[in-house]
């Protein structure tokens, strides 16, 4: 396999190959990992609460403009479909009704 200085250096860095590239270890990909220790319930809520200040949350605005530009898709895509639904009710009936 060809591989270029960058990958040779990562795959070393990884401990997948040694310095020559021979592979160093397989990797057993159907093996699941062990579970490990259950997170108490208060380390957990703190480290969801820490994420969660990570998040780059909309403003009040962004907010509104969003919601109103969904629920006018959302019309105009009922009203298309209502549209068509009839177009084709309409016709199939008058085929159907000789």
């Amino acid at each position: 396999m060809e591989m270029n200085r960058q990958q040779k250096r990562m795959l070393q860095k990884q401990g997948e190959i040694d310095a020559e590239g021979a592979p160093v270890r397989s990797r057993d990909r159907g093996a699941a990992t062990a579970p490990s220790e259950r997170t108490p319930p208060m380390q957990f809520l703190r480290e969801v609460r820490g994420e969660l200040r990570k998040v780059a949350w909309p403003s009040r605005a962004e907010t509104v403009k969003y919601s109103i530009v969904v629920l006018i898709t959302v019309i105009l895509l009922t009203a298309m479909i209502y549209g068509l639904d009839w177009v084709f009710s309409t016709f199939i009936l008058e085929l159907f009704e000789s």
